[in-house]
């Protein structure tokens, strides 16, 4: 009599996997008793397994886009605090979430000195494209530069560019803060290169452009670059206090505050001294 009973939700079991239904699979049961305590019929009842099985599997979509970026943290505009970077204009970033900039294979280039937030605006932009089912990729510079070196000793190099041209996002952080060789810097213009006005790129940079050169070492390699880059770009201007230094601040004085420790204070304006 049990194997009689328990027959059907074994095929239902069997057929809901081959279908790749694991969320009708896991919630059938629930929804079926809800379902019966509301009365619902049986259009309703598909409905809602159907709703729950979509929600389930973009939200796994977007999970695996947000590992294939290879992300070294996920961060989200929410988080960010635009009151410590006064010089960066809010009103874009949150314009920039929407992703407009990607179907026009726009570029963003965020300059500012090294801790004012740069690296956390680009990967809250590379994990709103994931949310739209755009594919992304975020490397540094200097890491970028090794894979390609490698790649091309390996003689694989086309296929790894082929990889990067295909991404609608690339994030290329921390440019300026190594110099680049002969070779590196090459190569890393060849992947702007291909990817012009076939895919967008956001690069943060701790440098003025008029000191670009000093990375890759030739003038005309950098004019060529960067007459690549900015032909359909938004800036992001953040220079200003160190965004980390700040919080290192806060974090301190929060620590003396619950020990209870004394404040160090001004001898002359008798006000607190955190730094």
């Amino acid at each position: 009599m049990s194997g009689a009973i328990e027959t059907p939700q074994v095929l239902l079991a069997h057929h809901l996997k081959a279908l790749k239904l694991p969320t009708f699979l896991r919630e059938y049961a629930k929804v079926a008793a809800e379902c019966a305590k509301d009365r619902a019929d049986h259009p309703k009842f598909l409905l809602r397994l159907a709703e729950l099985e979509l929600l389930d599997r973009e939200r796994r979509l977007v999970e695996r886009r947000i590992r294939a970026a290879h992300f070294p943290a996920v961060k989200s505009l929410d988080t960010f605090d635009f009151t410590a970077i006064p010089s960066l204009n809010k009103m874009l970033v949150l314009d920039l979430a929407r992703c407009d900039y990607i179907n026009a294979h726009d570029n963003i280039i965020a300059l500012g000195n090294s801790g004012t937030g740069k690296t956390h605006v680009a990967l809250a932009l590379g994990l709103a494209a994931c949310q739209r089912g755009l594919s992304v990729g975020f490397m540094t510079a200097a890491g970028l530069v090794h894979q390609l070196m490698e790649a091309r000793d390996e003689r694989r190099l086309l296929r790894l560019q082929a990889q990067l041209a295909s991404l609608k996002l690339l994030i290329i952080d921390e440019l300026g803060y190594v110099p680049l060789s002969q070779t590196g810097a090459e190569l890393l213009f060849e992947v702007f290169s291909q990817r012009h006005e076939r895919g967008s790129t956001i690069v943060t940079s701790n440098l003025p452009f008029e000191d670009w050169t000093s990375v890759f070492g030739a003038e005309r390699l950098t004019g060529a670059l960067l007459d690549r880059l900015t032909h359909h770009v938004q800036i992001l201007e953040m220079n200003g206090e160190s965004y980390r230094l700040k919080q290192s601040r806060a974090r301190r004085r929060k620590d003396i505050e619950k020990t209870g420790d004394d404040l160090p204070h001004d001898p002359e304006t008798g006000e607190i001294n955190d730094s």
